[in-house]
């Protein structure tokens, strides 16, 4: 179809073969194997030249709308490799959503303006599932165990717990406790049942006691509240520290130290992708300052 337009176009068929780089026998066999394929004449003759029929003309106005199309459709593919255009859909859990996901989008929307971002929280039970289904491009995650098959997982930084305690309370003024110095304290809760809480009662096991839960306070500044008002102790992660309750003090922990381990979850099968890479860049280049100020 795009020979027929050629002809139509430069009013002949040898125009048309100079035009294409093609013989002039070779545009006449196309044509004519188009005539058969169509069971219709597509040109006629007149003098040297030729013109288009009525089925001639509306096979190339069609052929002209396909060029057309595939320019357009060059021209978005082109945007969207280079990040002109397109979507990433990115899921986080709710603290790393405020500390660590929202500046690293401020960095990279100054680099990629023209990509829209749906955002949202994992799924609590699964925050692995939407990349692994293919519904997300990320996922900000905290995890000690290895990658499930099909998922690369990229370090972006380690989130201690600390130790928070209220003002005035008789170990406030130390700067490192040992944890099972908290063994026989009321304790405040800060998290639902689920990884994060069993990190914490994993570490409280190992230190030889099993927290006695005077209050669960839901979210990490609740439970602030909570321990401000002197009802307990709690182990909050840092990244649950960014809005620090002025009525608590906040101290290291050893023997052992809590640690979250946060990842960014991209499938094998999308690594690689410019955009995609642009933002878990921007992910690490957030989370390394992060890393290099701890709270002590």
């Amino acid at each position: 179809m795009q020979v027929l337009r050629a002809v139509v176009d430069h009013g002949s068929v040898s125009a048309a073969a100079d035009a294409l780089g093609y013989t002039p026998s070779a545009v006449s066999q196309q044509v004519s194997t188009l005539e058969r394929e169509t069971g219709t004449a597509l040109l006629e003759r007149i003098g040297r030249g030729v013109r288009p029929t009525a089925a001639g003309l509306l096979l190339a106005g069609h052929a002209a709308a396909i060029d057309r199309q595939v320019a357009e459709a060059g021209a978005a593919l082109a945007d969207l490799r280079a990040g002109r255009t397109g979507c990433l859909t990115v899921r986080y859990f709710t603290t790393a959503g405020s500390a660590l996901v929202a500046p690293a989008l401020a960095v990279f929307r100054r680099e990629y303006p023209g990509v829209r971002l749906d955002l949202g929280l994992t799924d609590p039970v699964d925050p692995l599932i939407e990349v692994r289904d293919g519904r997300a491009d990320l996922a900000v995650v905290f995890r000690s165990e290895e990658a499930p098959t099909g998922v690369r997982l990229v370090h972006l930084q380690d989130d201690p717990y600390r130790a928070v305690l209220p003002r005035g309370h008789r170990l406030a003024g130390r700067r490192v406790l040992d944890l099972s110095e908290l063994a026989d304290e009321p304790w405040v809760g800060a998290e639902p049942p689920g990884p994060c809480r069993s990190l914490v009662e994993e570490a409280c096991d190992a230190a030889g006691f099993r927290p006695a839960l005077a209050v669960d306070g839901a979210d990490y500044v609740t439970a602030q509240g909570f321990v401000a008002a002197g009802l307990g102790v709690s182990l909050l992660p840092e990244l649950g520290l960014t809005q620090r309750h002025p009525g608590v003090t906040v101290c290291r922990v050893r023997g052992p130290e809590p640690v979250r381990t946060l990842h960014a979850a991209v499938r094998e099968s999308a690594w690689g992708q410019p955009v995609l890479g642009a933002l878990v860049a921007a992910l690490r280049s957030v989370a390394a300052p992060a890393s290099a100020m701890r709270t002590v």
